[in-house]
């Protein structure tokens, strides 16, 4: 490899770690780091950032980290490389998730495209306006999960929605009454004014909730009693748009990694579409609530995201840490 094939395969290198650091995770927790050496980047897992509360296992941690790896692929595609990538390489080094090579490929429209969505997807915390998703929609969002080695389950019938809205909202009241929950809720909410560059703003969620028709799907409290959020969400915005919860057959590290992915596929090609996604972890926080959705909704597949789907009327905006705070050069 010479010096100037050497260099521009290190700026691709480099352009990935950038746009990972743009993938969703839970409480914008941001919870990976990434280390370079030679054209080789590694993903690891920032244990420190992980919701010991919430998500003692760390599932929740590793989709997080596995839509950060879905941007590094996706990144080098569209850039013309291919990603040869190893899933946990070394077990031995648990926290070291995934290695990524660019190797000599071909740049593909659909990598161009989703790769232009990654500054714009925003995680929305709201209701959606009544335009509805189209079956087309749909069906290619379905593909991207099935691509990647999940699936998407559609919620289609309103006492399906019920009981998924009963459980989120049940969560959520349990959680509000546990002091530690709230704590680490707290933790990762940022005041007004907060020169952060993690945590959830405090204009990325309106500060009353309002509720969505046909079902209302409870939202995180990161306000907690301060008068903190968005007076800018627009009152048509009122609709609880398309239900659906991401699966997976297993329920192993290498799962909730092939869940992660998944996901930021289809984030990405919804926002291609005009679309933007809320998410309601909150009963996939509590065992029994989880195997209820699993047996009862999923047909024995494991629940790993539940998400709203739709067309949002306004952008709140989001922070991230920069690439050179989360990357560790060799």
């Amino acid at each position: 490899m010479n010096t100037r094939t050497s260099d521009a395969v290190s700026g691709a290198a480099r352009a990935a770690i950038e746009a990972a650091v743009w993938a969703p995770s839970v409480h914008n927790t941001q919870p990976w780091s990434f280390a370079l050496s030679g054209d080789e980047i590694s993903l690891r897992a920032d244990t420190d950032r992980k919701l010991q509360v919430a998500d003692p296992t760390g599932r929740q941690m590793l989709i997080s980290c596995g839509a950060a790896l879905f941007n590094v692929r996706i990144t080098l595609s569209a850039l013309g490389y291919e990603p040869a990538v190893r899933v946990l390489p070394d077990p031995d080094r648990p926290s070291l998730l995934a290695t990524v090579r660019p190797r000599s490929g071909v740049r593909t429209d659909e990598a161009c495209v989703l790769h232009a969505e990654i500054p714009r997807r925003r995680t929305h915390r709201a209701g959606f306006s009544a335009l509805p998703v189209s079956d087309p929609v749909i069906g290619t969002l379905a593909a991207d999960a099935s691509a990647e080695g999940a699936e998407l389950v559609l919620v289609r019938t309103e006492s399906t929605m019920r009981v998924l809205a009963a459980l989120t909202s049940a969560a959520q009241e349990i959680e509000a009454q546990n002091r530690a929950f709230a704590l680490e809720i707290l933790r990762w909410a940022r005041p007004p004014g907060s020169s952060r560059s993690d945590g959830i703003p405090a204009r990325s969620y309106p500060t009353a909730q309002r509720r969505t028709r046909p079902e209302h799907f409870a939202q995180r409290d990161y306000a907690q009693g301060n008068r903190w959020g968005s007076e800018d969400d627009v009152p048509l915005s009122s609709t609880t748009g398309l239900v659906a919860v991401l699966t997976t057959t297993g329920d192993s590290n290498e799962d909730w990694l092939v869940a992660g992915q998944a996901l930021q596929r289809m984030l990405l090609h919804a926002s291609a579409y005009g679309l933007s996604a809320a998410f309601h972890t909150q009963a996939l926080e509590m065992h029994d609530l989880r195997e209820f959705i699993r047996w009862h909704v999923c047909g024995g597949a494991f629940p790993q995201m539940i998400m709203r789907l739709g067309v949002a009327l306004e952008d709140a905006g989001s922070v991230r840490r920069p690439a050179s705070e989360v990357l560790e050069q060799r």
